[in-house]
């Protein structure tokens, strides 16, 4: 009876282990399919329901080798027992045989449960690694655009007082040469003044010639309001 139930206990750690295995083996892939992914969503969900499954999974198979041991150690008190001696060779074969399966499922489990806890710590080192590093490129992001902003706005800064002072420079430079001509015109003016001063003739021709100025003006202002007057009327006669 204690080797039936030997047996069943190691078919059923057999499943548990083989479950056990393939979970840690699609816990890695995961990890490794979204390592390049930005999202953390759908990563933290799947990998938080295998952490719950792998800590159940561990507990079952902890429980299946307790109970394993303690059959295994039943079936060393039976072989101890007065009146099994004509069976004693077969049984201790048959008990060692199952005392090496015994050491080899804890062993595996061990094995396996160790290679995810150092899958899942170094992913999770791994991960938050990523997390600064991305952090950081978003601080850098946003400081690399103000500085931009900043370069534009004292680039348009400098723009303006540079366009300011061009039109300083102009406007001092009109205002130098306005000053020099009218000095230069009055500078004529008295130079005019004084000669007609200084020669009366000269004075009086030049009122003459100012006065048959305006009269031929006056004359040729007539001529031509007669002429357009009458070519008026002959437009519309």
């Amino acid at each position: 009876m204690l080797f039936l139930g030997c047996v069943q206990l190691e078919n059923e750690l057999d499943l548990k282990l083989v479950s056990f295995s393939k979970l840690c083996t699609s816990y890695s892939s995961s990890r490794d399919g979204h390592r390049g992914d930005t999202s953390d969503t759908t990563p933290l969900l799947n990998n938080s329901t295998q952490d719950r499954m792998f800590d159940t999974m561990s507990v079952e198979i902890e429980q299946l080798l307790a109970k394993l041991t303690a059959v295994n150690d039943k079936m060393a008190e039976y072989t101890n027992t007065p009146g099994t001696a004509s069976l004693n060779a077969a049984l201790m074969h048959t008990l060692q045989r199952h005392r090496d399966i015994l050491q080899d499922y804890t062993h595996e489990f061990h094995k396996t449960k160790g290679n995810f806890l150092a899958i899942r710590e170094r992913e999770d080192l791994l991960g938050s690694v990523r997390k600064d590093i991305e952090t950081y490129k978003s601080g850098s992001g946003v400081n690399n655009r103000r500085t931009e902003l900043f370069l534009k706005e004292h680039e348009h800064l400098r723009n303006s007082d540079r366009l300011m002072d061009d039109t300083i420079s102009i406007a001092m430079a009109t205002k130098e040469n306005m000053t020099s001509q009218r000095g230069i015109l009055k500078s004529i003016q008295s130079r005019v003044n004084t000669l007609a001063n200084r020669f009366p003739t000269i004075n009086n021709l030049i009122q003459r010639i100012n006065l048959r100025k305006r009269r031929d003006s006056l004359i040729l202002g007539s001529v031509i309001g007669v002429c357009t007057i009458l070519l008026l009327l002959y437009a519309f006669h």
